[in-house]
This record gives C-alpha cells, sequence and structure tokens, in this order.
C-alpha cells in the first residue's frame, strides 16, 4: 500500500495550475525589458510565472522521490493536452450573431489560435526539461549525500531549462516569429529562469525543511526505476 501524504496532492494541484496558466496565459506573448549593460532584452512573458512549476518540481523530488514528481510531470502533460483540445474546440464552434461575439472570436482566435502549436511545443518541452531535471536532482542527491541543495535546486534547473529553452520556442514559433526573436527570446528566458532558480534558494530550503518534517519524509532514489514512461509509484 502506498503511503499518504498530507501536502502532496496540494502542491500537485499548484504544479498544474502553474504549468497552464504560465503556458496559456504568458507564452505567446513577446516583452521587453531594458538591463543594465545588456540594453532592451526580448523575453516571453510566461517566464515571469513557468519557473515555478520547476520550484515545486525541485520540492516534489527532493522530499518524495523521484516517482512522485514523474506522476505530476503526467499530470501536467495530460492538463496541457485537454486545454490544447478545448481551445480547438471552442474556436470551431460557430459565432453567434452580433458584434461583441464576433469581435470575441477575434479575441480567442489571437490569443489561442496557434494554442495548439503551443501545447504540443510546451508539452515536449516541458516533459523533457521536467523529467530532466527531476532526474539530475534525484542523482545529486545521492552523489552528495543529501547535503548541499543549493548545488541540486540550481544544478538540475540549469540542465532541465536547458533542454526545456532548446525545444520550445523554435518548436512553438518557428516561421511565425522572426529566427533571431526567436533565439533571442530562447537564451534570455534560459538565463532568467536559471536567475530566477538562484533567487529562490531561501525559499527552496524554507519549503523543504517545513514538508521533510511534517511529512517526516526524505527520500533517496537510490533504488528507483528512473523510466519516464510510467506512473506506479513501487513504495
Amino acid at each position: 500500500m502506498r503511503r499518504q501524504y498530507r501536502y502532496y496532492d496540494l502542491i500537485l494541484g499548484a504544479f498544474v495550475a502553474v504549468l497552464l496558466c504560465s503556458n496559456f496565459i504568458g507564452a505567446g506573448k513577446a516583452a521587453t525589458v531594458e538591463l543594465p549593460y545588456f540594453g532592451y532584452v526580448i523575453f516571453g512573458a510566461g517566464i515571469l510565472f513557468f519557473p515555478i512549476s520547476y520550484f515545486f518540481s525541485d520540492i516534489l523530488t527532493e522530499v518524495y522521490g523521484y516517482a512522485y514528481d514523474r506522476r505530476a510531470v503526467w499530470a501536467g502533460f495530460t492538463a496541457l493536452g485537454f486545454a490544447a483540445i478545448m481551445a480547438l474546440i471552442v474556436i470551431a464552434l460557430p459565432v453567434a450573431p452580433g458584434s461583441y461575439m464576433a469581435n470575441y472570436q477575434h479575441g480567442l482566435e489571437t490569443v489561442f489560435g496557434n494554442s495548439w502549436r503551443i501545447a504540443l511545443a510546451s508539452m515536449l518541452a516541458f516533459w523533457c526539461g521536467s523529467l530532466t531535471n527531476s532526474f539530475v536532482l534525484a542523482k545529486m542527491k545521492i552523489w552528495t549525500q543529501g547535503k548541499y541543495l543549493w548545488t541540486r535546486t540550481i544544478g538540475s534547473t540549469a540542465v532541465g531549462e536547458l533542454v526545456d529553452s532548446s525545444l520550445f520556442y523554435f518548436l512553438a514559433f518557428y516561421a511565425i516569429w522572426p529566427t533571431t526573436e526567436i533565439i533571442q527570446v530562447a537564451i534570455a528566458q534560459y538565463i532568467l529562469k536559471t536567475s530566477w532558480e538562484i533567487l529562490a534558494t531561501p525559499l527552496t530550503y524554507a519549503v523543504v525543511g517545513y514538508l521533510k518534517r511534517k511529512e517526516n519524509e526524505d527520500y533517496y532514489d537510490t533504488n528507483t526505476n528512473f523510466t519516464p514512461f510510467q506512473l506506479k509509484v513501487d513504495r
């Protein structure tokens, strides 16, 4: 019988909510900010919130283990797929008469008309990046014998975000945005997301410490089957 945890379901729900919002609300907008020495930098608006999903992924792997984070990744993957299908159906439905609905339909098509491509790109990039992040963190926890949490959270995020950033923007916006802009946004996304994880380190320590005490759990993936194609937790 699998052990029941007090906070796992809550973290799982928050993880999926952040993933959906950051990908469907913020991913399609290229924003700009002026930075010292760098000038104007273009970045995807979703970058402000998507790193929170990696924050949750680090917590899940560190406290509960790789298998529990793998279940969360598959839950997020499924939620993104459902949202994409729902967006396609809603846009395809005939529009009721009237100028308001005509304008509303135009807005839906502008915001969600590319949702199928964004969703596919996001699903693949998220799935590959998140599982890579979790795998690296789980292995580093064994290598460091549970010490130096900051090396695991930052190191795993740096690797996972590299995979994610290398896939998402090219798959989602190639031939839609200029190629130079795609490269700029992908690089900015990687740097900013990794920097976000560094800044969040004190919060990560606080949340991980709290959960380990409350759940009486600090799992090491010494005998874990790391296949990504499994939902079962063997413990």
